[in-house]
């Protein structure tokens, strides 16, 4: 029996773990870097270790300091949760060696799948269809292809490859990624299928010889070969998911596997079923199965652990549909880069429960009001899930959540993803792992850029309230007044990249909006003939500004703004939208002028590879060097044509964000 459980991982599964153990009377152990010394999975566990450093390669990657603090916290049983070292044969076997009880698959059939040809070449003995494959790259005989890590997932280490002149290159770029994620750069490479479905199907074993298969996922939606939508069951013909269920159990029978596992597929857009990979592990995306079948895969993880047979031995109907959605710190359109800081708000609307069964909205989170996104981790800050009778309810409410949840302080991809749900390709079930490729109109934000400035205008009346608020004298004259009305108040603010915009307002002695403008790019800006784009200014009037609320009647339809202030930056959540600003001071201090062509590190990091060299010309769109950050590898690419003027940070250099990496000068003569 599992008295003491630790969790050799961090955020969302941790605690996703520790609400099961709850629940069962297990006691807990959290281990923790010191990056995540305050993290809420620490706090919700009963007990934590500290694992001095803060990169994974010092923490969670460390198999001596996980069993040591096992041993010191006297825990009986380990659980690793996913990523890390969740499909680590060295470590399940160093788990066991040690007296303690490992909850998962033996190491003999994570090794088994975790290599992944040989994976390949057992099933492909059994009769399961397989993709051909190469591990040479001089044998590859036909484009496109993809190249993938042999040791992980999670799309790290993959690159899709469309002729022979860029594969090299690919390659050695996969083998870097993946050596830097899983401490194996080993890869492979297999051919790809243009418009192909990603499906897998969630089983189960036990160690009296029961395989089960629980059903099918569709996790087409991805963005760097990442899931970002999932869902439960997979939308597909009944001899399709007959097919998968079988094949899955086979695979896992072959290796005699005990605890959950997902066997993946490609399914072509001719209905040919591709075996891909297994995962010895639970899955990210394992909760829509949860709220499909009504199980605990993690109270049948402990109990399989344990050697009690499993309570289910046939694929259980579904009831209803789940779909679950990747809430990343990252900014879609800057090519998903991840995004890091404090967390000043982390607010979803109806969710039912957390970390468990929930007939609604289900939120699984690693993060709270006020966490620190770190940039030695993953960008996932949480996943969100929707169950419904039927799909459409379930993509209706999840999107409707997601629209009016308050997420400040770091960029997130939530507009991505309402805008996802709310396709017409989605509802149709038109999906494939190029979907975001093919439908960029996603990618836009969900405020539209006319609509910035009434969200600018309730940031300014917001701040207006909140200093007449705290005004020692005369608190009740509206903001700004003046007995013969002169100029009006001006607020400045910066959006997105720098953009700036300029609020124009003066308040009667009622507090009524007597008039209002704005100032800026967004307005003067020239508008070509036939844009879309409208540049009038709606008519506002001002019902209510309060500090946190301000409501006002725009064009005859009233709207209710929320305004959260953490210092100067601005956070606005309204009916149509969110914007994120940034206050300007009205004396700003002067600051350093950049070179001209200065390109800026986005967030902290490593220079993994420098490209050119000091003196060359580069054409607008070149690669110039590589930093990786958050287990991702990003490229830098230079704005315009140019000369390389500077190039401050060697290869292996550390920079901080805001760093200059490169310099190049558009007006350098080559000559």
């Amino acid at each position: 029996m599992i008295n003491k459980l630790l969790v050799a991982n961090r955020g969302e599964i941790a605690r996703r773990v520790f609400a099961t153990c709850r629940a069962l009377g297990v006691a807990t152990v959290a281990v923790h870097s010191d990056a995540d010394a305050d993290a809420p999975f620490v706090a919700d566990a009963d007990q934590a270790v500290r694992l001095p450093g803060n990169t994974p390669a010092e923490t969670y990657l460390r198999i001596d300091a996980i069993l040591d603090a096992a041993r010191r916290s006297g825990a009986d049983a380990v659980h690793p949760g996913y990523g890390f070292l969740a499909e680590n044969a060295e470590f399940a076997a160093a788990v066991t060696d040690a007296g303690l009880t490992w909850v998962g698959p033996s190491a003999k059939a994570i090794a088994a799948m975790g290599d992944k040809m040989a994976a390949k070449a057992m099933l492909a003995d059994a009769g399961v269809p397989m993709l051909p494959t190469w591990t040479d790259p001089a044998e590859v005989t036909a484009f496109p292809v993809l190249v993938k890590a042999a040791a992980g997932g999670g799309g790290r280490g993959m690159r899709i490859v469309r002729d022979a002149a860029g594969l090299a290159e690919a390659v050695a770029g996969a083998r870097r990624e993946a050596a830097a994620a899983f401490g194996d750069g080993t890869v492979f490479i297999e051919r790809y299928v243009e418009r192909g479905r990603h499906v897998e199907v969630q089983i189960f074993g036990d160690t009296h010889g029961t395989v089960v298969a629980l059903g099918v996922r569709d996790c087409s939606i991805q963005r760097r070969h990442q899931k970002i939508v999932e869902e439960a069951p997979g939308v597909l013909p009944d001899d399709v998911r007959a097919e998968l269920h079988e094949a899955a159990v086979a695979a896992g029978r072959a290796v005699d596997y005990v605890g959950a596992g997902t066997v993946e597929f490609l399914l072509a857009p001719d209905g040919q079923v591709h075996f891909l990979e297994m995962n010895t592990r639970l899955q990210v995306e394992h909760p829509v199965t949860e709220l499909t079948t009504g199980l605990d895969l993690v109270r049948l993880q402990l109990l399989v652990a344990e050697g009690e047979p499993l309570p289910v031995t046939t694929t259980p109907p579904a009831d209803g549909h789940a779909i679950e959605v990747r809430l990343c710190a990252e900014d879609p359109a800057q090519g998903f880069r991840p995004a890091t800081g404090t967390l000043h708000r982390f607010a979803i609307p109806g969710v039912a429960a957390e970390f468990g069964p929930a007939r609604g909205l289900r939120l699984d989170s690693g993060v709270v009001d006020g966490s620190t996104v770190s940039v030695h981790y993953d960008s996932m800050l949480a996943k969100l899930v929707a169950w419904a009778p039927t799909r459409t309810e379930a993509a209706r409410a999840l999107a409707g959540a997601l629209a009016h949840a308050e997420l400040h302080g770091v960029a997130t991809n939530r507009d991505l993803l309402v805008r996802v749900l709310r396709s017409a390709e989605f509802t149709a079930v038109d999906l494939d792992t190029g979907f975001l490729d093919r439908h960029p109109e996603v990618f836009a934000p969900l405020l539209p850029a006319e609509q910035l400035p009434v969200a600018a205008l309730a940031a300014a009346l917001s701040g207006a309230a909140e200093r007449r608020a705290a005004a020692p004298v005369l608190a009740g004259l509206p903001s700004g007044w003046r007995n013969v009305p002169s100029f009006p108040q001006v607020t400045r603010f910066t959006v997105g990249d720098g953009e700036e915009i300029e609020v124009h307002y003066r308040l009667d002695r009622t507090g009524a909006l007597a008039e209002w403008g704005r100032k800026g790019p967004l307005l003067t800006d020239p508008v070509e003939e036939g844009s879309s784009v409208n540049t009038e200014l709606p008519v506002v009037e001002l019902v209510t500004a309060t500090p946190g609320r301000v409501v006002l009647d725009v064009d005859g339809v009233r709207r209710a703004f929320r305004v959260h202030r953490a210092g100067s930056s601005v956070f606005v959540d309204g009916p149509d939208g969110a914007a994120s600003l940034t206050e300007l001071p009205r004396l700003p201090l002067p600051t350093a002028e950049l070179a001209a062509g200065s390109l800026l590190a986005p967030l902290p990091g490593a220079v993994t590879r420098v490209h050119v060299e000091v003196g060359q010309r580069v054409a607008a769109g070149d690669l110039l060097l590589t930093l990786e950050a958050m287990k991702l590898e990003h490229p830098v690419l230079a704005p315009a044509d140019g000369v390389v003027t500077e190039l401050p940070v060697p290869a292996g250099g550390q920079v901080e964000t805001g760093a200059v990496l490169a310099v190049v000068d558009p007006e350098e003569d080559p000559q």
